[in-house]
């Protein structure tokens, strides 16, 4: 019997296949289209594209594991949070999503503070609420395309979207909603009091569970394309980052995880909310039933090594920038890079953030230009884990996952700039791994997360950060911390 996890992510959709020990026993991506990015700063794709993807992925997988519809006990969903999908009364797509990069939305930010006031946002959410959240997006729809948004009749998030074309149910889960700028974080609810502040229809929110609870089941139209079983039950999931953490077993205090994907994400577990008065890290409900995470954001992490690849080195393949990167010394010369190809969240909160190297001279050779992205994005969690321990938050050990993790060259870099302990786990499948585990909770199988996680989940090996290299980065945090308040005043002038 198997569980299989669905993750809709940026750039594809992965399912992946595993058995009632954690085994994996098969995993296929089926790729999106490229985000389109109509002006600097936008982020959109097509939902459409989501599902087909997720269609073409499931029977991928079903394949490739040679297994049936009957063999598959349950599924559990995650993807990319706080992207906008909304839908017509016909349940059509009614525009493009605006997705978790985009930040043409701080005018409404700015509406949403001066409606409500910056002091009930957080009483009412937890988080202040920011360009990358949905709200902001909702609220930029309603302003910009006014005609579009009469037809509004339901509002849901990317895996939310694809759930609903699995099982024709419009639910959602607290991990995920905690990203909406509209979920009461420390009840676990929808705010209302957000939505009627703004005026907004209580009606088109989804019902909301928690992550590993049922929400619905596997429609006979869905079983017929994907070839799962029509009934099989689907679990609320998580938000990528939320089921990334079940999946790297981040579900006990002490050990935080390092995410690096498009976006790089520090995350740690609470078991007590707290947050933030500055807000420069989010404070969300975890996939794990009365428990919340703190969790610390870069917008450009693997995406600036993927802008640097596609713009500076185009046919080569990471593991050969990596390779040259590691030819270059520790500091690269003095070197920096800010990793604002999106703006930034944590710690700056500025959607207007640009990104660069900074230090060049004509010494510097292309290995150094490489390893400083690698070494700015690392400094840049360094900034989300301070903050996190700032918090209370006993930090021993981290755990390394998504693509950027799995060079060590980037894991031992990682180990010097935090001055901590790095593991790498025996599997790297983060997101469509947790979200399989939330399914087999969901499905019996496991009595609670923590005891999936303990009976499934295992390091592999790890790395111990060097004194000297310790000692070096620690100064040269410090000199990348000072680059942002320097350039801050200009980056509004950036035009």
């Amino acid at each position: 019997m198997y569980w299989m996890g669905v993750d809709v992510g940026t750039g594809g959709t992965r399912a992946l296949l595993v058995d009632a020990g954690g085994k994996e026993i098969a995993a296929v991506t089926a790729p999106h289209e490229d985000m389109r990015m109509a002006q600097p700063l936008w982020a959109e794709q097509r939902p459409e594209d989501w599902a087909q993807a997720a269609v073409q992925a499931i029977r991928g997988v079903l394949a490739k594991a040679r297994a049936s519809g009957d063999d598959v006990r349950g599924v559990g969903m995650s993807g990319q949070m706080h992207g906008l999908v909304i839908l017509d009364r016909d349940n059509a797509v009614i525009r493009r999503a605006l997705i978790w990069c985009d930040q043409r939305s701080q005018p409404q930010v700015d509406f949403i503070n001066a409606k409500l006031g910056r002091d009930k946002v957080l009483e009412y959410t937890a988080n202040p609420v920011l360009t990358g959240f949905t709200l902001p997006k909702l609220l930029w729809v309603r302003d910009h395309e006014p005609r579009q948004f009469e037809y509004v009749r339901k509002m849901l998030l990317p895996k939310d979207y694809v759930r609903f074309t699995l099982t024709g149910e419009f639910a959602s889960e607290v991990s995920d909603a905690s990203g909406t700028a509209l979920f009461d974080v420390v009840h676990r609810r929808w705010s209302f009091e957000m939505m009627d502040g703004l005026g907004l229809d209580r009606a088109i929110l989804p019902m909301c569970t928690e992550s590993s609870e049922v929400s619905g089941a596997i429609s006979t139209q869905a079983a017929a394309v994907t070839g799962l079983k029509a009934g099989t039950p689907v679990v609320g999931g998580g938000g990528d980052q939320a089921a990334s953490a079940v999946g790297n077993g981040i579900v006990e205090s002490g050990v935080v995880s390092c995410t690096l994907g498009t976006s790089g994400v520090v995350f740690a577990h609470m078991e007590k909310v707290a947050y933030d008065p500055q807000g420069r890290v989010h404070t969300f409900c975890h996939a794990v039933r009365d428990k919340w995470h703190v969790m610390g954001v870069t917008q450009g992490a693997g995406l600036s090594l993927q802008w640097l690849r596609n713009q500076l080195a185009p046919g080569a393949t990471y593991d050969s920038l990596t390779e040259e990167a590691a030819a270059a010394p520790a500091g690269s010369q003095g070197l920096f890079w800010l990793p604002y190809l999106m703006g930034e969240r944590t710690p700056h909160l500025n959607a207007q953030a640009r990104g660069g190297w900074i230090g060049l001279t004509a010494k510097h050779t292309r290995a150094d230009l490489i390893r400083a992205v690698i070494e700015g994005v690392s400094y840049s969690q360094k900034d989300g884990l301070d903050v996190v321990e700032q918090l209370g938050v006993a930090v021993s050990s981290v755990r390394a996952s998504g693509g950027g993790a799995r060079s060590l060259f980037w894991r031992q870099i990682l180990a010097d700039v935090f001055g901590k302990r790095v593991a790498r786990l025996e599997t790297q499948e983060g997101s469509a791994y947790g979200a399989a585990l939330l399914a087999m909770v969901g499905t019996g199988e496991y009595a609670s997360v923590p005891e999936a996680c303990a009976a499934t989940i295992r390091e592999a090996d790890s790395v111990e950060p060097r004194a000297a290299e310790s000692a070096l980065y620690a100064r040269a945090h410090e000199v990348y911390r000072a680059l942002y308040p320097a350039l801050q005043p200009l980056y509004g002038r950036m035009t």
